[in-house]
This record gives C-alpha cells, structure tokens and sequence, in this order.
C-alpha cells in the first residue's frame, strides 16, 4: 500500500472549486488500496466542514501570518513523523509548495503537482508583483523538481509547457458524481419555472464570485438580451449569480446592476458573510429574494453549498460560466451532471462539450455572450434538456471519480516503480 501525502490551502468550503475536486478525489484514491493523508490550513469553516472528508486522515493546520499564504510550521512537522512515500501538491504559490519541496529534498520522496489552472497566462499575469518574488524563492525550484504535473487538460498541458516546464505531464481531468435525476424530474424543466419562478426559465452562474469570471460582461449581456424584448413581462429568463464573494467583487456586479438599470436582488442568508445592500428609491435597505426575487432580473444569491447547491443546480434551466481562465472547472461538470445545458468560454477547457453539443460557445466579451445567450433563448423545451441530457452522458463516459482515480492510482504507481509510462502521461 502507497502512503501518500496531499498539500493544499483550506480544507473547506473556502477553497472554492478545489474543497469538492481534491476531496472527491482522495476519497476514491482510499478506495483504491491507497493510504491517503490531506493537510491543509484551518479557517472559520474548517470544524463544519472537515466531517466531509472521512474517511480520509486529514489535518488542518493554523497558519501564521498572511492567511492567504497558509504559512505553518505543522506541515513540516506532520510530514517527518508520517513520512509519505509520495506527495502530491494541489494549487500553487503557497507555503504547501515549499513544504512539499523541503520534504521532497530530504527524503528523495517523488511528488505531482496539480496546479488547478494557476499556470494559465491569465493567471500568472494576475497580481504578478505577488508571483514574481514567490517564483524566484520556492515555486520555481518547485515546479522544475516535481516528478509529474498534472494537467486537467490538454490546453493546461500547453501552458505547462509555455511556462518552460518539461516535466513529465499526466493528462487527467477533475471528476464529478453522477447524482439520482429519478425526483428531479429533467423531462419537467421547461414548465417547471413557470410554476416556480413566476413564469420565467433559471439561467444559473454558480461559482467564485471574481473577476476572472466575467460576471460584468455577462450582467451587461443579459441586459442586451432584456433590452431586445419589447417589456421586461415578455422576458423568459432569470439569471441567478450564487457563489461565494471574494475581494467585494459582488458590489461591484449590484452597483453595475444598478447602473444599467437591471432589478437586481439579494438574499438576506446568515451564510453570507456580511449584509449586501441595495441602492432602492434613494434608501439603502436589505432586499429579501423570497419578496423580491420573481420581478426581479438578476438575483444575487450568495455562497450555495449542500441543499442550496443542490436545489439551485435541480431548479436551474440552464448553465454558465463565461470565465477568461479556468482549469477544468467543477461548475460546468456539475451542471452537466443535473442534466443543464450549458454556456462557456473555450477558457474553461472542456472542448468535449462543443464537440457533443453539450455547450453553447461564447466569447468573454459582452457581445459575444449576448450572442450565445440569444441562441439559448430561442432554444425551446425539448431543444434545451437535450443539449442538457448530451452532457450529462459526456460525463457518465469520461469524467466519473472512478475514472479519475484508477488513472490517478496508475500514475501515483509509474512514479514510483517505473516502467512504462501509463496511457495519460506526455514526456514531450
């Protein structure tokens, strides 16, 4: 039985789309005769979350200093005492790079590194004066030392290799659970919203709530898209922003919202971490979704996770993601998984889906978006849940975590033993 290590930032819900791809992921690992050890850093939702996990060991350390950098002297610690047999680093420019390269240099232990879309050229251009001195002291050696760099696809390959990087590549893919559609009632969608969201269709975004998203350009999209109907009564479409504010981003989409001219509204949830305000008749006042949310065009509803996660992806009518960088995001895989047809950017790195016509594709900027919306508008009941139904069976075929894992396990076992490389690795 390998032992092996996974170094990462938060364990929680905190780090966004890496909380559901590396859990799911040492979870199926363990299944497949794997000792799996997680350590990451602790938050304020860490003790909610950490149940979430078993029945893999995982520790989660107090960092010291700059939280964002996860800086704490227990992975060092931790690592002598469990002594993995191989690592393996998810995410980069934090203290797990440095701690998995310390660990590495003195115990010759072999380690991948999983960079989740951080080597994107949009990515490492944003905040570079961050990037730079973190490069030229650990992530550098980091990155040139690792056995293996694992790419979500062949477009992250790329940019590996555009950064210099000549490491061996294992090409695997995040994964997602299919999830029991039997009571959600797909076939239903297109009368669905009629009943519960006074006579309008779902289009859902649901993600960080950041500026790589490309959240201004969609917001001014679908007010194109409101504009080009003779009255907002005639306008189908709700769309439904959920997902965790990072850096007050969310304001800044409510005061755009505002500017334009687009009703907007927020939820009024304890789990949101502070109260949004909204600009209304000259008075600023918290605007309740379940007064608010049926006459209004874009609903701000905030972080979604378990049963509200799950009741937005069954109650959507549709999927969105127009973001300018992406690994290979959780968002889009679960959307396809409650059987919703999607619309994306090539950035988000799942061409699978255009080839299947599982995606509408779209371009970052507003006019483009406001094109791809306008071709799933027109779209009808019958047209929208197959194009949904087509991306559902993309990921029954190839992004399963079983899937994933037994690649992964072949991977973790070449590192190690040698031989042949296995199918998903480039050496080139």
């Amino acid at each position: 039985m390998i032992r092996t290590a996974n170094l990462t930032g938060p364990v929680s819900r905190a780090a966004g789309g890496l909380y559901e791809s590396v859990r799911r992921l040492v979870q199926e690992l363990e299944k497949n005769r794997l000792e799996v050890s997680v350590l990451g850093t602790f938050d304020q939702f860490t003790e909610g979350d950490i149940a979430a996990w078993d029945p893999v060991l995982v520790r989660a350390f107090k960092a010291l200093g700059p939280q964002q950098f996860g800086y704490s002297p227990e992975y060092d610690k931790f690592l002598k005492l469990y002594k993995p047999e191989l690592l393996h680093t998810h995410g980069i420019w934090i203290y797990s790079s440095m701690a998995t390269l310390n660990y590495s240099k003195r115990s010759g232990a072999p380690y991948m590194i999983s960079p989740h879309g951080m080597l994107d050229p949009w990515a490492v251009r944003n905040s570079r004066w961050k990037k730079i001195p973190a490069y030229w002291l650990y992530e550098r050696a980091h990155l040139h030392r690792a056995s293996v760099l694992r790419a979500l696809c062949e477009s992250e390959a790329e940019s590996f290799r555009k950064f210099g990087l000549k490491n061996p590549i294992a090409i695997i893919p995040n994964g997602i659970d299919l999830i029991d559609l039997s009571e959600a009632s797909v076939e239903g969608r297109g009368t669905r919203a009629s009943v519960e969201n006074g006579g309008r269709k779902t289009l859902l975004f649901l993600g960080r709530i950041h500026p790589k998203k490309g959240l201004p350009n969609l917001i001014r999209a679908f007010k194109k898209a409101l504009d080009s109907r003779p009255s907002t009564l005639d306008f189908p479409w709700q769309l439904v922003i959920a997902g965790w504010d990072q850096g007050g981003h969310e304001a800044e989409l409510i005061q755009l919202c505002e500017e334009l001219g687009l009703k907007s509204a927020v939820t009024d949830s304890e789990q949101r971490p502070g109260q949004l305000k909204l600009k209304v008749e000259g008075e600023r006042r918290a605007l309740d979704a379940r007064h608010s949310s049926l006459d209004s065009a874009v609903l701000f509803f905030g972080p979604a996770f378990g049963k509200d996660k799950e009741d937005l992806l069954r109650n959507a009518d549709a999927f969105i993601l127009p973001s300018f960088s992406e690994g290979l995001p959780m968002s889009v895989l679960e959307g396809w998984s409650y059987g919703l047809p999607v619309v994306m950017t090539p950035e988000c790195n799942l061409p699978e889906g255009f080839v299947v016509d599982a995606a509408i594709r779209i371009e970052t900027s507003a006019e483009s978006i406001a094109e791809g919306l306008g071709t799933l508008f027109s779209m009808n009941d019958a047209d929208l849940i197959s194009m949904g139904q087509r991306g559902r069976e993309l990921v029954k075929e190839r992004f399963t975590w079983q899937t994933v894992a037994a690649q992964m396990s072949e991977v973790y076992d070449w590192m190690l033993r040698g031989g042949s490389a296995p199918e998903c690795v480039v050496t080139k």
